[in-house]
């Protein structure tokens, strides 16, 4: 398969994600631990998955709005499973509102408020080691909500945390209808909104991290571009 090619563009955003005040402004629903050594954030939860199942998790979220045309690039660390984590990105109100007006339902973390709520956003997981089944036979996970579509799947590369040799770079492209995603410079997929088939292209919007308990991870030295194509 020929992938398109991008190139990055004017930075628009840079966050080291090193120290409490480069995370002044963000926004968690649910609850997390959130620490800092390294020069990165770590993450996990607060709340006992097994007690407290769906209520575990949660969505850490940038308080930028971005355009569409944006290529997404971050450091990844995985530190402990079993976990999953996610990006969520053109993250809007079903209606257009911003992502934190106060007239949309208050979300607490529960999957369901993200991807059969209140909000349209594209969200693609990239380290899918929750499950027995996900770890036997692991994928990166693109989807389009409102709704719960799968619309892309990739082989993912990512190794179990004993064998991780982080940091692993992720770089993420969302390009009018078209969103790309590589690891170490490899692209894992590559899908094309029709425009039709699941609902209208979605444009910009807020991005944000997602994990499932009991994941714990690190991340670093955020960046949003411009993207263009070559």
């Amino acid at each position: 398969m020929r992938y398109t090619e991008f190139k990055k563009g004017m930075m628009l955003y840079e966050n080291a994600l090193s120290t409490e005040q480069d995370m002044k402004n963000w926004r968690l629903e649910g609850e997390a631990k959130i620490s800092f050594s390294d020069q990165r954030i770590y993450l996990e939860n607060e709340l006992d998955g097994q007690v407290h199942g769906d209520n575990a998790h949660w969505v850490y979220w940038c308080p930028v709005d971005f355009s569409d045309k944006i290529i997404v690039e971050w450091e990844f660390y995985p530190i402990r499973e079993p976990g999953l984590c996610m990006i969520f990105f053109a993250a809007v109100g079903r209606k257009g509102e911003d992502l934190f007006d106060r007239n949309l339902p208050v979300r607490n973390g529960r999957y369901p408020e993200y991807h059969s709520g209140s909000i349209d956003a594209l969200h693609l997981s990239y380290f899918r080691h929750k499950h027995s089944e996900e770890r036997a036979f692991r994928t990166c996970n693109l989807r389009k909500s409102h709704g719960f579509h799968l619309v892309a799947t990739g082989a993912d590369p990512l190794p179990p945390v004993e064998d991780a040799c982080s940091p692993y770079h992720m770089r993420l492209v969302k390009y009018e209808g078209i969103v790309q995603f590589s690891i170490n410079d490899l692209t894992v997929l590559e899908w094309e909104d029709d425009g039709v088939t699941y609902g209208p292209v979605y444009g910009g919007g807020k991005i944000g991290f997602r994990q499932m308990a009991p994941m714990k991870a690190g991340y670093a030295n955020l960046a949003v571009y411009e993207a263009e194509r070559n």
